[in-house]
């Protein structure tokens, strides 16, 4: 359970620090990038229960790529303070992708 919750802490600082590196992606506040957090993990959950694993947000490749970044997307219309242009969520999902890359997996 703590696991869980560290997770989804260190998934909205990320949210938070990628909103300032990437243009047409925005929230605003912690707590909103919390509740996006959450919200990014269920629509992720839900694409990979519905298609299978294979395109699930958390797969490589130009697949789990473009996923992502629909997710993301659909994500600005259950956060009240998150905006997101395509561009941005394409920019978001490639950076999220490469820090999540550099994370070692202990810390996710």
């Amino acid at each position: 359970m703590l696991g869980a919750i560290v997770r989804f802490v260190v998934s909205a600082l990320v949210l938070l620090f990628v909103q300032y590196i990437v243009p047409g992606f925005r929230i605003a506040g912690f707590w909103n990038a919390l509740l996006a957090a959450l919200v990014i993990a269920a629509l992720g959950w839900v694409i990979e229960a519905l298609l299978g694993r294979r395109v699930s947000p958390q797969s490589r490749g130009l697949v789990g790529f473009v996923v992502s970044a629909v997710v993301i997307y659909l994500a600005q219309y259950l956060v009240p303070t998150m905006r997101v242009s395509i561009i941005g969520a394409l920019l978001a999902a490639l950076v999220i992708g490469v820090i999540d890359a550099l994370v070692p997996t202990e810390l996710r």
